[in-house]
């Protein structure tokens, strides 16, 4: 019996021993500050179709009697088409013209009499009434001559119209008539005719691409747009986005937005009817500071994190607190306009300016504090897009100032920078928000306020806040910190709940 209370004795102490193993901490990294860059795309599926489609019709009706052309067909604008049977709208024009030299003889007759009659009651041959009977019937023989006139030119139009010819210049799409087919007219009947034809101008194509609401808000008229098609599938098309239509589409429980892309088609590759695959260009940056989205941390969470450092969350809290009043400090302040200082001690001799949030940066050759400060009070109050080209040109060149710190590295030089060509200058307010990351400092970490900028859901681009010469941690999410305080919790649970009565005689098993 000893030797069995021994054995559960050395079991259960090397089950407690092994309860008792404290879980390994959270793994994290640290990872420097790289430049980069960074492009995001929205991608979507949609058809080719025609930005206008044109139905041919006559204004004629009769017997189709010639067809000149077939679908596909390249037809210029005034060329024939389709003959409709003239014998009819013929005749008309005939009776017309006899009816017109009718409706002048009976005028010249008229005016002759009218003469007559004026001579006549000159002489006080003929009465008063004679000779107003004489100016009616005059000015009627006018009217029958205008009607006369305007009749022939009725029925010259409508023999005219027995030629069908194209409208506009474009592609013949579909036929729906052959010869010996009875057509009616499109202007005298109510169902608005036969369709003879159907034709598009195929120089520019349009794609109707269906957009996820979550992406929708990222797009904006005018952004580059990649198309291919799968009779094409080594040769991209380059179009750009023309609208977003403001009616939802559900499907299958999706809520999408039409987005309409219009193509330059010169050489009609591209057909009515393609399946296309719709790349959005929605922003790109070259060069610019980026960390991966893994450090990014909101206010909800960073107690977490900090707990994860072995940090105060309180004290975290406190610290993020005053560097945000510090910043509202800086931006509401007397001193929100950049101020300058000049290098004398330099070799270059240039000036050098004070950003709102305390940094000094080196201002490039031929630039002076005077041209830079109307800049940014202008982008201050209305954006990127208020400012001149010249203004922007200003601008390019201090983005290429460069340097940890530098107008093109971050920091608030780092947004006035933003919405260069090539990037979504008109919808950075899309893009990036406020955040938390966690930096080594002086061995230790600590956090700090930024501001990012363009995603690609990897890695965010650093706006604000941060330069090359930092290191940020990658931390793990608050799910993964809550779930190893659970098991802590449930080990305790385990500890507290041991067998009574045993150990007594076996090795002591001390529990942390």
């Amino acid at each position: 019996m000893k030797q069995i209370a021994r054995l559960l004795t050395g079991g259960l102490a090397l089950i407690l021993a092994a309860c008792s193993k404290e879980p390994p901490p959270p793994v994290y990294q640290a990872v420097p500050v790289t430049v980069r860059d960074i492009v995001v795309s929205a991608s979507a599926a949609g058809v080719v179709e025609p930005v206008t489609t044109v139905e041919v019709k006559s204004k004629a009706s009769g017997e189709i009697i010639d067809v000149r052309v077939e679908t596909g067909d390249v037809v210029r604008a005034g060329q024939l088409l389709v003959k409709v049977d003239p014998r009819v709208p013929a005749n008309a024009l005939r009776q017309a013209e006899a009816d017109l030299e009718v409706a002048k003889a009976q005028l010249a007759n008229a005016q002759s009499q009218l003469r007559r009659a004026e001579e006549l009651f000159k002489t006080q041959s003929i009465t008063e009434q004679e000779y107003e009977a004489a100016r009616l019937q005059a000015a009627n023989a006018n009217a029958q001559l205008v009607r006369a006139e305007r009749a022939l030119e009725d029925a010259r139009i409508a023999f005219e119209d027995t030629d069908v010819r194209a409208p506009t210049d474009g592609v013949i799409i579909s036929k729906a008539v052959e010869v010996g087919t009875v057509i009616a007219s499109a202007i005298s009947q109510v169902t608005g005719g036969t369709t003879l034809l159907t034709m598009a101008n195929l120089d520019t194509v349009q794609v109707r691409a269906l957009v996820d609401e979550t992406d929708i808000g990222k797009i904006q008229p005018g952004m580059d747009v990649t198309i291919t098609v799968d009779a094409f599938p080594n040769r991209p098309f380059r179009g750009s986005v023309l609208k977003i239509e403001p009616q939802a589409v559900t499907q299958q429980n999706v809520t999408m937005f039409p987005v309409l892309v219009r193509i330059p088609n010169p050489g009609h590759l591209l057909k009515p009817g393609m399946n296309a695959e719709v790349e959005v260009h929605v922003g790109s940056r070259q060069g610019v500071l980026a960390i991966p989205n893994a450090a990014l941390r909101t206010q909800r969470d960073v107690g977490s994190a900090a707990l994860v450092l072995g940090l105060d969350p309180e004290a975290v809290q406190s610290q993020i607190a005053e560097a945000r009043r510090q910043r509202q400090q800086l931006a509401d302040g007397s001193s929100t306009s950049p101020t300058a200082s000049t290098n004398g001690s330099g070799s270059s001799g240039g000036e050098r300016i004070v950003l709102p949030d305390g940094r000094e940066v080196p201002l490039p050759p031929g630039i002076t504090a005077a041209q830079v400060r109307p800049v940014f009070e202008k982008m201050r109050s209305g954006g990127f897009q208020a400012l001149s080209s010249e203004e922007r040109a200003l601008l390019q060149r201090l983005r290429g100032t460069g340097g940890p710190g530098g107008f093109g590295r971050g920091g608030q030089g780092g947004r006035f920078a933003r919405g260069q060509p090539g990037g979504a200058s008109g919808s950075d307010f899309l893009f990036g928000g406020e955040y938390i990351v966690f930096v080594l400092r002086q061995g230790k970490p600590a956090p700090v306020l930024v501001r990012t900028g363009l995603t690609d859901l990897d890695y965010s681009e650093v706006v604000e806040g941060l330069s090359e010469s930092d290191t940020v941690l990658l931390l793990p999410s608050a799910s993964l910190v809550a779930q190893q305080q659970e098991f802590n919790e449930r080990m305790q649970q385990i500890r507290g709940n041991a067998i009574p009565g045993i150990g007594g005689g076996g090795p002591q098993v001390r529990i942390r």
